[in-house]
């Protein structure tokens, strides 16, 4: 069979993590479609991040100067008094503008991550409903569908850490600038320790994003026989079958080998974690001292205490937060290219004319076809006419074709050769959808809409018309 245009081949599974170099196009990606999508919620959370990044700054700023005012008020100088009661004043109001601020804010962001999640959301549902009626069946794009939507599920989520990365990123380069305004070489100590520090959490955060991934197949397990001893109505089964004791003892080794292989991770790293915070409190220490130093020979005044050690103690603190925020959406990003795969399917689009009345006689002439994938041929040549009135009973074997049979006469599926004729005019060269509101199929496993009553259930039959208790009576009947 030749395989409809756009089909997907299976290929082994990539790395579900991300290079470095990646990641900019992966966020740059994802800021695209949330532009589009919805563009006042990209401006709003670029202009919130900048906001949460600035102002913290500013006040540790006034905060400063209020402790420099008050040891010159302390020493005697009565206008530096007044000048620290100003600070106070202005630092206050700052702190009230951050708190209402920072509720407002996660208001209007949470707001606009779930106006983006649903469109994005909505818009993979629209694809995946609108795609060629084979690839339902077809378990490449099935299995891209799954790791799409997990993408579409969790968008909201990553939009809200990219806007927490560029958060982070700003807070660090106006924290390194905010320490140039001091001395440009306590600056350079700080950016010392935190470039080595952070691409080690980096790497470290990485490995254990992938010690973690290599455990998905035993906590599945486990997760899935949980399930199983929960469930009411599979106790008694089990119980039946004296296999409770089993189930729980098999879980409990699942879980014990996992925590312990987890441990022995945490372990190993345990003296390169420590060599990266020391690094760390080596730089702050190191600011810190050369800064008394400094107030103590008077070429600082005693404020620039409280601001160097804030700067210092937020720039490194931000640092690791944008390491793990980073390492938080790896896997997400990761299944980007899942997405744009899915939404770049084509679908189906059908611009032939209408069947305006339903067919007196259906002809099937010369059908075959072929699973995609397979060398055997399910349908072989069958030609069959079905007129008005007539009933029809298909017998055959299970996997003898019956159902595919079906499936072709609905124009669900193509045929590779032969033709479905309606009163004479080949089915391939009708707009499918009319055909479809002349039938009528009740498959073996039918869909049953269990969220809608018996009366709505048999309405779903003809939506397209007026709501009819009468006839959707005489339907039940």
């Amino acid at each position: 069979m030749v395989e409809p245009a756009g089909t997907l081949r299976p290929a082994r599974a990539p790395s579900r993590k991300l290079a470095l170099r990646l990641y900019a196009r992966a966020v740059a990606q994802v800021l695209r479609v949330s532009f589009r999508a919805s563009p006042a919620a990209v401006i709003m959370k670029v202009a919130g991040s900048l906001i949460s990044a600035t102002l913290p700054l500013v006040t540790t700023y006034f905060a400063a100067l209020t402790t420099t005012a008050l040891a010159a008020a302390y020493a005697g100088d009565s206008a530096a008094g007044q000048q620290a009661i100003v600070y106070v004043i202005i630092t206050a109001a700052l702190g009230l503008f951050w708190g209402g601020f920072s509720s407002v804010d996660r208001y209007i962001q949470q707001l606009m991550s779930f106006k983006v999640g649903a469109i994005v959301g909505d818009q993979m549902y629209k694809r995946f409903l609108a795609l060629e009626f084979w690839r339902y069946d077809d378990k490449v794009t099935v299995d891209l569908y799954d790791r799409a939507k997990r993408f579409s599920d969790s968008y909201a989520r990553v939009l809200d850490r990219i806007a927490a990365i560029f958060t982070q990123l700003v807070s660090v380069i106006l924290a390194v600038g905010a320490l140039m305004l001091v001395s440009w070489w306590i600056a350079v100590i700080v950016l010392v320790a935190i470039v080595p520090s952070v691409y080690l959490q980096f790497k470290l955060s990485r490995e254990q994003i992938a010690h973690w991934n290599t455990q998905v197949d035993s906590r599945r397990q486990r997760r899935m026989i949980e399930t199983n001893l929960l469930r009411p109505q599979h106790i008694a089964e089990m119980r039946l079958y004296g296999i409770v004791g089993y189930l729980m003892d098999l879980r409990s080794r699942l879980r014990d080998a996992d925590e312990r292989r987890r441990l022995d991770f945490q372990k190993r790293y345990i003296p390169k974690q420590l060599a990266a915070d020391a690094l760390q409190y080596g730089a702050e220490i190191v600011s810190l001292i050369w800064v008394v130093g400094q107030i103590i020979a008077r070429a600082l005044p005693v404020g620039q205490f409280l601001y160097v050690q804030q700067i210092v103690s937020r720039a490194l603190s931000t640092a690791n937060s944008l390491v793990s925020s980073l390492s938080s959406i790896d896997e997400d990003l990761a299944n980007l290219t899942d997405y744009e795969l899915f939404m770049a399917l084509p679908v189906h689009s059908d611009h032939s004319p209408p069947l305006l009345q339903a067919p007196k006689t259906v002809e099937l002439r010369d059908i075959r076809f072929t699973y995609t994938g397979s060398d055997t041929e399910v349908i072989r040549g069958i030609s069959m006419t079905i007129r008005e009135g007539q009933h029809i009973a298909i017998v055959g074997e299970n996997g003898a074709g019956k159902s595919t049979l079906i499936r072709i006469l609905a124009g669900l599926y193509r045929p590779d050769s032969g033709q479905v004729m309606l009163d004479g005019v080949d089915l391939a060269a009708v707009d499918v959808t009319s055909w479809h509101r002349h039938l009528a199929v009740l498959s073996q496993e039918f869909l049953k809409y269990e969220f809608a009553t018996a009366a709505e259930n048999i309405r779903f039959g003809d939506v397209h018309s007026p709501r009819d208790d009468e006839r959707i009576r005489r339907a039940a009947g």
